[in-house]
């Protein structure tokens, strides 16, 4: 394991068109939920100019059901997504949440799948699908994230935050981050680089008709200044090479600057690829879905092994057969930093949380409409908030040091 290099994550804001794809995809999640803890969605959702299209496949008691809507369903459909875009922010000439063309392509679930997965009198219920997930822990940030993602995050979080208060009201809601940290030891030591394209009012730039350089030294100062106040103190130096807006402007953003699609930010979402990633997306679908909650409750696993002191850094694969409940493989690796054998892990961890999907769901909450919160700046690093993030807690490390003494 390399003690000493540089390594790079990035973070797109709640505006990049991406991210606006996911929140309305878990805004779906979350409407269906709070209709009917047992829902089923996969919803999957497009943005381009003025135009917003979902698809998928959905059941839901008293919203779906025997291939009819229920009276009143599509209006309220529609109404929650054009809610998520005001909240978001747009309010542009081609993007804007009062405006836009909506289509809803949602219909119901394939009984085939629905045969595998629903929990029957001589099965337990099945996992929505196959495939591997992972999670991830690491002590070098206190929400044991990855130090470049977590910057990453915190830099569009505050201006995000800055935007919506009003204090930076030059700034649109699309934006990018990448930050650079020199590694010493294994531990994050200085930026050498970084990077901001914000979306922003007409002038603040250095290029185009609308150029005003004034205007455009207010947004780079604003910027450098959230840099400096999210990194830790002389993390940037003289040396830190920083970008913001380096293509010399960027009024044309969102949806009408490129097409967003669901699950396409599965990096960002997840750990900045410092850790494995096993390729499925979590927006849109509902927790019997593993490609979410399967990953979720490995993060919740791995971060508890780091908070217990077991080890500095702990990635955990999972793996599960579409209609099979119990999961094919646990595998723990530390990385070399682990004070207990990984096999012992292996075998402790599931002791203490079932690990099928129902096993999942009932040990970290997740049938309630908690998710549309988690579809922009990480699904992991965040603070548990009563229902909300409770992978993030840290409530096994008793029960843990207990099993591997």
């Amino acid at each position: 394991m390399r003690s000493s290099y540089i390594f790079t994550s990035e973070s797109v804001s709640e505006g990049h068109p991406d991210k606006v794809a996911d929140q309305i995809s878990d805004t779906i999640v979350d409407l269906f939920l709070s209709k009917d803890a047992e829902a089923r969605i996969a919803c999957e959702t497009l943005t381009t100019t003025n135009l917003v299209v979902l698809a998928g496949e959905i059941r839901c008691r008293g919203v779906y059901e025997n291939g009819e809507w229920a009276d009143g369903a599509l209006a309220e459909i529609e109404a929650a997504v054009r809610a998520t875009v005001k909240r978001i922010g747009y309010e542009q000439s081609g993007f804007h949440w009062n405006e836009f063309t909506f289509e809803n392509n949602l219909h119901g679930q394939s009984a085939e799948i629905a045969m595998g997965v629903d929990e029957g009198a001589n099965k337990d219920e099945g996992a929505g699908d196959q495939g591997i997930m992972f999670g991830y822990a690491t002590d070098e940030t206190p929400g044991l994230m990855p130090a470049t993602l977590y910057y990453s995050h915190k830099i569009l979080e505050t201006m995000a935050a800055d935007r919506h208060s009003g204090k930076a009201p030059f700034l649109e809601p699309d934006a990018k981050s990448q930050v650079t940290l020199q590694y010493e030891n294994g531990v994050p030591v200085r930026a050498t680089a970084l990077v901001v394209s914000t979306q922003h009012k007409a002038g603040y730039c250095l290029q185009g008709q609308n150029a005003d350089p004034a205007k455009y030294e207010e947004l780079r100062a604003y910027v450098t200044g959230v840099l400096t106040s999210v990194l830790p103190d002389g993390f940037v130096t003289d040396a830190t090479k920083v970008y913001i807006n380096p293509t010399g402007a960027f009024e044309i953003g969102g949806p009408d600057g490129d097409a967003g699609l669901t699950g396409r930010k599965i990096i960002v979402d997840t750990y900045g690829g410092a850790a494995p990633h096993g390729g499925g997306a979590f927006s849109g679908k509902d927790p019997t879905k593993v490609d979410r909650s399967a990953a979720y409750v490995a993060r919740y696993l791995a971060k508890n092994v780091v908070a217990a002191g077991l080890a500095k850094r702990c990635t955990i694969q999972l793996s599960y057969a579409i209609g099979v409940a119990e999961p094919l493989s646990v595998y723990v690796d530390t990385h070399g930093t682990g004070t207990v054998d990984e096999a012992k892990l292996e075998t402790v961890l599931p002791q203490l949380v079932r690990l099928t999907p129902k096993g999942i769901r009932q040990h970290l909450k997740l049938n309630a409409p908690i998710y549309v919160k988690s579809a922009a700046y990480g699904h992991f690093g965040r603070e548990p908030e009563g229902d909300l993030f409770t992978w993030e807690r840290t409530d096994l490390v008793d029960a843990l040091k207990q099993a591997v003494a």
